[in-house]
């Protein structure tokens, strides 16, 4: 399927769909990996820094996870000079509360922590990817997610990105010229089945996954994409 765009989530970088066996375009999103990092992060930035590398523009399949199902729905919208046949949001927080919007500002605001050893960058990356458990620690998505620097290792993550703000999901839906669908695991304690019925009427909810169902049974996922 060479017109098929995945996107990771926040946290994570381009590498976490290697085990995919289907060919596909994963790159970094802004701020994480090896993408270069946005002054100021919005939805609409960083799904036009994707489009704008897109090797393919017309007819294309985007399944996202997370902040990375945001995006998909963005380059759905018609705007970036790119077809969406097909939209997948796998994994979107759709509920957004103040606490939750002040945590994540927060976080934002932090600068680069620093680490004595890339087995503790390691384990901070696997943690707010929500990797942790999921994926060796030796693995590429990892080695892509944390930098060395005289002596020192930090998170490739730009902190920044924590600060995208909630997604108007009525409206990204809406504005859709692609097939939407809303996917999320069953054990995703991210959203829920009614939060998504409320919004749209393609939900699938995938059994036994859990947020990071992408990487727990890429079979299942990829279900999705027909």
């Amino acid at each position: 399927m060479a017109n098929l765009v995945l996107l990771h989530g926040l946290g994570a970088n381009g590498r976490v769909w290697d085990t995919w066996p289907h060919p596909k375009y994963a790159p970094d999103l802004q701020g994480h990996g090896s993408a270069a990092p946005l002054s100021t992060y919005t939805f609409a930035a960083m799904a036009e820094a994707v489009a704008a590398d897109l090797p393919v523009r017309r007819d294309l399949v985007v399944l996202g996870h997370s902040l990375g199902g945001v995006i998909a729905l963005e380059l759905a919208s018609g705007r970036y000079d790119v077809t969406v046949s097909r939209a997948v949001a796998l994994g979107v927080k759709v509920s957004w509360t103040a606490d939750d919007l002040g945590r994540a500002n927060a976080l934002a605001q932090k600068p680069v922590a620093w680490f004595g050893t890339r087995d503790e960058a390691a384990a901070r990356f696997l943690k707010v990817s929500g990797l942790q458990g999921l994926v060796d620690p030796a693995a590429a998505v990892v080695d892509h997610g944390v930098l060395e620097q005289d002596g020192r290792w930090r998170l490739a993550m730009d902190p920044g990105t924590f600060g995208v703000g909630a997604p108007d999901m009525p409206a990204l839906i809406a504005a859709s010229q692609a097939d939407v669908v809303l996917a999320r695991g069953e054990r995703d304690p991210m959203n829920a089945d009614a939060e998504l019925h409320a919004l749209h009427h393609q939900v699938v909810a995938l059994p036994g996954l859990g947020h990071n169902a992408q990487v727990e049974d890429p079979a299942a996922v990829a279900e999705l994409l027909r």
